[in-house]
C-alpha cells in the first residue's frame, strides 16, 4: 500500500467527510445510551499541515485553509473542533473528541507505520480499541464493543481497481452484522462510472443519504474532481444537515463554474 494521507490531510475531501462525520456523531450524542464508532481505515489520527508531506502538495490550502477564518454556520461545529484540537484532526481525532465516558472507539489501520503512529496518539485511552489488519476482515470487529448503536466508517484509499466492489460487499456484510448501526463510506469522484456502480450496489440498504461535492465537472478520471459520503441508516433530518453542509462547502471551496452538489435520499 503506497497511500499516505499526510499528503492530502485537510483537503476538500477531508472537509466534506469530517463536517458530515461531526453531524453524524452529534446525532448519536442526543441519546444518553452509549455508542461505538468504528473507523476501519484510521490512518495516524492527526496530521501536521506544516509538515513535509502536507507542504509538498499544499492541498489543505484549498480545503480547510479556506474555512478557518469565518466559516459559514453549517460548518461552524466542524471548524471549531479543528481549531480546538490543533494540527489537522483525522477521523479518529474527531470521533475521540466527541466521545463521552460511556462511549467507545475502535480504530483499525493496515499499514504498520501508520498504525504505530496511531497507537502513540491513542496513548492508552481506555475508550479506544486498536487493531492492525485488513479492514475487510469484519468478523470480530463489527459490531464494535458489543453495543447496539453507533457508526462504522469505511474510508479506503481506492488504490485497488476492485475497491468499489469490495466496499459495497463490506457494507452489505456490516449491515447484516450490525443492522442498527449507521454505516458511512467516503468515496472519490473522478468520473461518474464507478460512483454510479457503487450507488447502485448499495440501493438495497435502508435510509440512505448520499452527499457529494463536485468542485468541477466529474469527467476527468485523472483528477480528484470531488468526493462524497454515502450513509446507511442515516439519522432523522440528516439529509437537511447534509444539504446545508454541501452548499456551504461549495460556496467556499468551488472555483469551477461546473461545480455542484449531489444529494440523494433513499429508504429501501
Amino acid at each position: 500500500m503506497n497511500y499516505r494521507h499526510a499528503f492530502h490531510a485537510g483537503n476538500h475531501g477531508d472537509c466534506l467527510k469530517h463536517a458530515l462525520l461531526v453531524a453524524l456523531i452529534e446525532a448519536l450524542r442526543r441519546k444518553d445510551a452509549p455508542f461505538a464508532v468504528a473507523d476501519l481505515h484510521a490512518g495516524r489520527g492527526r496530521y501536521d499541515l506544516a509538515g513535509e508531506e502536507a507542504a509538498r502538495t499544499g492541498e489543505w490550502r484549498s480545503g480547510i485553509g479556506r474555512l478557518l477564518g469565518d466559516p459559514p454556520p453549517a460548518l461552524a461545529d466542524y471548524v471549531a473542533l479543528v481549531r480546538r484540537l490543533g494540527l489537522y484532526p483525522g477521523s479518529p481525532a474527531i470521533a475521540r473528541a466527541l466521545l463521552r465516558p460511556q462511549d467507545r472507539l475502535m480504530l483499525n489501520e493496515k499499514h504498520p507505520e501508520e498504525y504505530a503512529a496511531l497507537a502513540a496518539w491513542a496513548d492508552g485511552d481506555r475508550r479506544i480499541t486498536l487493531r492492525c489488519g485488513d479492514a475487510y476482515a469484519l468478523r470480530g470487529v463489527v459490531p464494535p464493543a458489543g453495543l447496539r448503536r453507533g457508526l462504522i466508517l469505511f474510508d479506503p484509499p481506492y488504490e485497488s481497481p476492485d475497491e468499489h466492489d469490495r466496499v459495497a460487499a463490506a457494507l452489505h456484510a456490516a449491515h447484516r452484522a450490525a443492522p442498527t448501526f449507521m454505516l458511512a463510506v467516503w468515496y472519490p469522484v473522478k468520473h461518474l462510472a464507478p460512483v454510479r456502480a457503487l450507488r447502485d450496489a448499495l440501493r438495497g440498504l435502508p435510509k440512505r443519504v448520499d452527499a457529494a461535492l463536485h468542485l468541477r465537472p466529474p469527467f476527468d478520471p485523472a483528477r480528484l474532481n470531488g468526493s462524497g459520503l454515502l450513509v446507511v441508516n442515516a439519522p432523522w433530518r440528516y439529509d437537511e444537515q447534509a444539504r446545508a453542509i454541501l452548499e456551504a462547502l461549495a460556496l467556499r471551496l468551488a472555483e469551477d463554474p461546473g461545480a455542484g452538489i449531489h444529494l440523494e435520499a433513499g429508504h429501501d
